[in-house]
């Protein structure tokens, strides 16, 4: 443990930073999931899935949670997953 108070105080902010930051992870998780199952059973809030999948990744990476590499490949991915299933459902 850290005896020095300003190492101390950085310790309390890095944890809530941390907490904070993998809420938006799982988050960001759980809307892929859902937008991936949703077009796999053809259901009509699909492309709104997809739209709040993308619109979580751009917020995650502007808040610097991931890289904005990351979530341009995630999204890339995901769209890419997303046609695969519903050209096929065709």
């Amino acid at each position: 443990m850290a005896n020095i108070k300003s190492q101390i105080k950085r310790n309390r902010t890095n944890e809530a930073a941390r907490v904070r930051n993998k809420a938006a992870r799982s988050e960001v998780k759980t809307r892929l999931k859902t937008a991936v199952a949703s077009a796999t059973a053809g259901a009509e809030s699909a492309t709104e899935d997809l739209r709040l999948a993308v619109k979580r990744l751009d917020k995650a990476a502007a808040r610097g949670i991931i890289h904005k590499n990351q979530a341009s490949n995630r999204k890339a991915r995901l769209i890419r997953r997303i046609n695969s299933l519903t050209a096929s459902d065709s």
